[in-house]
């Protein structure tokens, strides 16, 4: 089982969706406690990433705690990824 830490300002996207769609992504982020596998991101960047249709969630993992650095969707996402 892994911990769940935020990190701040993850949230900029997703407190703007509708409920439906922060509950879909909530979700998401709530697998991440089990040993879900997750694509890494490439370049050197140190992130996974989760999908959940349109939407994005990536996060840090250091030893059993996994930080969410970002949720939002595909284009914010590539907007977020070449800030990082």
């Amino acid at each position: 089982m892994f911990e769940i830490e935020f990190d701040f300002g993850w949230d900029c996207f997703f407190k703007k969706f509708d409920k439906n769609i922060r509950e879909r992504i909530w979700k998401k982020i709530q697998s991440l406690k089990s040993a879900e596998c997750a694509r890494h991101l490439k370049h050197g960047i140190p992130f996974f990433v989760l999908e959940a249709g349109q939407f994005r969630v990536c996060f840090e993992e250091r030893g059993l705690s996994r930080t969410v650095m970002f949720a939002g969707t595909h284009k914010q996402y590539e907007k977020w990824i070449r800030e990082h």
